[in-house]
């Protein structure tokens, strides 16, 4: 008699799905770790490989140079400072306040540390500016038309076309990550750009 066996071929793939994912997990929270505190030119795919404990193909597997390595590790970490600032700015009393004190945290953030290493000063050097701007914007401009419709629905500022005004406010703070990018003091620069973008917005609010 034939005894007919049913075999899943489903859980073998979604192990294997599993095992990619770790792996790639692995490579991205070492590279973090490296490119935030050693720098991008210093660090070396076989750092990498040894700090993920991977082989060095595997790297390889999984992104083909260290370039795409540092993007996806920027992807990574905007998409972490965004929810930094968006926790941030639900503090604040309405959402002109939000937005200067999210902008405010995204230049604290970046003048500094891990995030600054990767954020301002590796990443337009790495990706190029145009890349750079691309996911800047695939981060962060998505937030800003939202946040000044909001405050147009609530009174806080004169009703226009969000998009024009939405652009202007996002180029601004663009230009100014990327004046940031170039000096020596970024903490200083920073602070200065944030305070100028909430003279900015606090122009638009209307009189009370």
């Amino acid at each position: 008699m034939a005894v007919l066996v049913h075999f899943d071929y489903s859980r073998p793939m979604a192990k294997q799905a599993e095992r990619r994912a770790a792996t790639s997990e692995a490579i991205l929270t070492a590279a973090r770790r490296l490119f935030g505190t050693q720098g991008f030119v210093a660090t070396t795919m076989d750092e990498i490989a040894e700090a993920a404990h991977v082989a060095k193909g595997a790297v390889y597997h999984h992104f083909k140079t260290k370039e795409a390595v540092f993007e996806a590790v920027f992807n990574e970490v905007s998409r972490d400072l965004v929810a930094e600032i968006d926790s941030t700015a639900r503090a604040e009393k309405d959402v002109l306040a939000a937005m200067v004190a999210g902008t405010q945290h995204y230049f604290a953030a970046t003048a500094k540390g891990p995030t600054g290493q990767i954020i301002l000063r590796d990443g337009p050097a790495v990706l190029g500016w145009e890349r750079w701007r691309e996911i800047d914007a695939k981060h962060f401009g998505g937030k800003l038309p939202r946040a000044i419709a909001a405050a147009m629905e609530a009174g806080l500022i004169a009703r226009q076309p969000v998009e024009p005004l939405a652009r202007l406010l996002l180029g601004a703070v663009t230009e100014a990550a990327v004046a940031c990018a170039g000096r020596a003091d970024i903490a200083r620069a920073g602070a200065e750009y944030a305070r100028a973008f909430r003279s900015l917005v606090e122009a638009l609010r209307v009189a009370a």
